[in-house]
């Protein structure tokens, strides 16, 4: 009798080395050769969605390897790839291949690293993972907290545990609807949209949220949160939480820290900061003056699937006292047997956050922060850097381009046409159409992929260098795009208005 199950679903050792190594051999292939592909490929959602077929869910199922051919065939041939080196729209960076592997071991492994007792290594090398983050950016390993999908959750993560701590202490029980008070947040008007969830998803609405004014060189205007703090004080409410950006993600401006955690302290409120893009530059000997104050905060969000080169998904909320975490979401319902006896400091991460069920996000990162050590990131946020202001200083240098802003590793500019005949606001306007499409048009033909921003009314392209594979020889062809691209954009509607 045999004393193995027979399923649909398992593969023998050999047939799952045979397609596992043909995976291999096709990723290596990939990564090998991204460079030669455009960065997106250029199909409408129709095609896309008659390429893939509108079959119904099969009756019998087909062999693995037949199955895995024909979705490396589709992703490979119908995908944006982050990972190209002339990607530096949205911020999410290359990923490291020893990432990619430890993606794959972690889901072998599979462990729930929500409890310590279903994932005892995992655990660790989770806790591990948060110390050496924390260590990295300069705010010491004695800061807590927990690895989530994101920068929007890292936030989200941090936000509710703000108005735990600052909330009377029968929040859980009578919830905001018991509140005498208002609670008031502040943030910048450079802050992620993340807030206006925050705010809304945690019942606060989004009129409980003060959008401060920045000053000219686009940071939080300290005096306007201080007199916006004093006015809400003085109506009633209860100010709680304010936020500081290390690195926004328009133009990767870095607040005053050092300024709003003096702030934050005068008025006794939860300080955070929203580092999910900038906060790694904090490990730069050269910028640690442009960080001051980040290690009074009580949160911090960082990604390090943004500037650390992670495969997604892999965010991360650190609490100066992680207990803040633990009072805002543990719960022990009967059916959990987890304790917390054991030796060595054991958790269990459920306590910290809205998982209970979480994937070992942890390992990837774990993995690469060996790989490179601190001296290796110092040189590749280094390179990115210097990559963004190359690529200001050749836009400076060209007719037809204006360089608007660079910060850390972002550049914004626009494409100005040489003797554009139009004056004032009939001019913004048209540059704006025309840079808007500009961007539309670069997007679609998968040459180059920049992202928007909008800096002081002008409608700007903006390139994010978080790319390892990212060259000088990529951005000198980028403006090279720019300049042809822009003359046949400009060219097409000047015609369309005639």
């Amino acid at each position: 009798m045999s004393t193995q199950r027979n399923t649909p679903i398992n593969l023998s050792k050999e047939e799952f080395k045979v397609l596992g190594h043909s995976l291999i051999d096709e990723i290596a292939e990939l990564l090998d050769n991204m460079d030669q592909r455009p960065v997106t490929s250029s199909g409408s959602y129709a095609e896309l969605q008659g390429i893939l077929g509108k079959d119904a869910l099969p009756e019998q199922g087909a062999p693995a390897q037949e199955i895995m051919t024909r979705a490396v065939t589709l992703l490979r041939d119908h995908s944006l790839f982050n990972g190209h080196p002339k990607f530096m729209g949205f911020i999410t960076s290359s990923p490291t291949p020893i990432g990619i592997l430890g993606d794959m071991l972690a889901a072998a492994i599979n462990p729930n690293v929500g409890g310590q007792i279903l994932s005892p290594m995992a655990t660790e090398i989770e806790k591990q993972t948060i110390s050496w983050l924390a260590e990295f950016i300069g705010v010491g390993s004695s800061y807590g907290g927990l690895l989530v999908s994101g920068g929007n959750m890292a936030n989200l993560t941090a936000f509710r545990a703000a108005i735990t701590a600052k909330a009377p202490k029968d929040i859980k029980e009578k919830g905001l609807q018991g509140l005498s008070k208002k609670m008031i947040c502040y943030c910048p008007k450079t802050t992620h949209t993340w807030i206006d969830k925050a705010a809304i998803l945690f019942g606060l609405g989004s009129d409980q949220t003060r959008w401060i004014s920045t000053d000219d060189q686009n940071r939080m205007d300290i005096k306007a949160l201080e007199k916006s703090i004093q006015s809400d004080l003085e109506a009633g409410h209860q100010p709680f939480m304010v936020i500081g950006n290390a690195g926004d993600v328009s133009t990767g401006i870095v607040d005053d820290l050092k300024a709003i955690a003096a702030t934050a302290k005068k008025f006794d409120i939860w300080f955070h900061i929203d580092g999910a893009y900038g906060a790694p530059a904090a490990v730069l000997p050269e910028l640690r003056s442009m960080f001051q104050g980040m290690e009074e905060a009580d949160s911090i969000a960082l990604d390090p699937h943004k500037w650390l080169y992670s495969p997604l998904e892999a965010g991360c909320t650190l609490l100066k006292n992680p207990q803040h975490l633990i009072d805002t979401y543990s719960s022990h319902p009967e059916y959990y047997n987890f304790t917390q006896s054991e030796e060595g400091q054991s958790l269990n991460f459920f306590e910290f956050g809205f998982q209970n069920s979480r994937g070992f996000r942890a390992l990837k990162v774990w993995l690469a922060l060996q790989q490179v050590g601190r001296k290796g990131y110092e040189e590749m946020l280094q390179q990115d850097i210097a990559l963004s202001e190359l690529f200001f200083a050749l836009a400076k240098a060209e007719l037809e381009l204006e360089a608007i802003t660079q910060n850390l590793s972002i550049t914004t500019l626009r494409y100005v046409p040489a003797n554009l005949e139009l004056k004032e606001n009939a001019r913004e306007e048209y540059l704006n159409t025309l840079n808007e499409e500009l961007l539309n048009v670069t997007q679609k033909a998968g040459e180059v992929f920049l992202s928007n921003a909008v800096v002081k009314g002008k409608y700007c392209l903006r390139g994010c260098i978080v790319n390892f594979r990212t060259s000088e020889k990529d951005i000198k062809e980028i403006i090279q795009i720019l300049l042809r691209v822009g003359k046949q954009v400009h060219a097409r509607l000047i015609q369309e208005t005639h």
